[in-house]
């Protein structure tokens, strides 16, 4: 496994190596020593979703409300842009943000630490991406931020023509979000890590 810090603090990609025969091949894209050791602990899976998109769909930009939700995203089938951003107000990386390009070949993942948001684009048909997260969905807690607010200037195709839900597209500034003291805090988000990881559980 090959890891690889990213901008935003406290996130990484993992690069596990697959192992190809004539049947096909074996691939772990979570792996404990190699997650732990970069971490600091181990992934606490709660539920495991799988998304299917078609061809330039666009999820997100989405974020879990206080005391929030870990993830760690990976391709199973298809291509993808994934993206990070950093919206843990008080962070040494506030709003920075970065790309990782996903695919069925690489199984790259991310992990996303608390207080931090996720968007993909689907780059083919029947992309299937897979979240494992360390919370149960809990509608009142889920957020989301326009993924092209200016602000933010993330790095998605100029020669896309996307398709986005109705609530992405609807989804607010990140100025509005601010005023409305909605972005986690990033002292919180590190007190609510190290306690769950004690404790072995989410605050929940």
């Amino acid at each position: 496994m090959r890891v690889r810090e990213l901008k935003v603090a406290g996130a990484f990609e993992f690069t596990p190596d697959p192992a190809p025969d004539r049947r096909g091949l074996f691939v772990a894209p979570l792996q404990d020593d190699a997650f732990v050791g970069a971490v600091g602990h181990r992934f606490p899976v709660a539920q495991v979703n799988t998304v299917v998109s078609k061809r330039d769909v666009l999820r997100g930009l989405h974020f879990t409300r206080t005391p929030g939700q870990r993830k760690y995203v990976h391709c199973v089938a298809g291509r993808a842009l994934d993206v990070i951003v950093d919206l843990r107000v008080g962070s040494p990386t506030y709003l920075m943000s970065d790309a990782v390009e996903m695919d069925a070949e690489s199984f790259r993942a991310v992990y996303f630490p608390i207080g931090t948001a996720h968007a993909f684009l689907a780059l083919a048909d029947s992309t299937v991406m897979s979240y494992l997260v360390s919370t149960p969905y809990r509608a009142e807690l889920e957020l989301a931020i326009d993924p092209f607010d200016p602000a933010l200037n993330l790095p998605w195709p100029s020669d896309r023509d996307v398709v986005r839900s109705y609530r992405d597209t609807a989804a607010p500034l990140l100025a509005d979000m601010r005023r409305d003291g909605l972005l986690p805090d990033y002292a919180d988000c590190l007190r609510i890590s190290r306690k769950t990881v004690v404790s072995g559980n989410e605050g929940y």
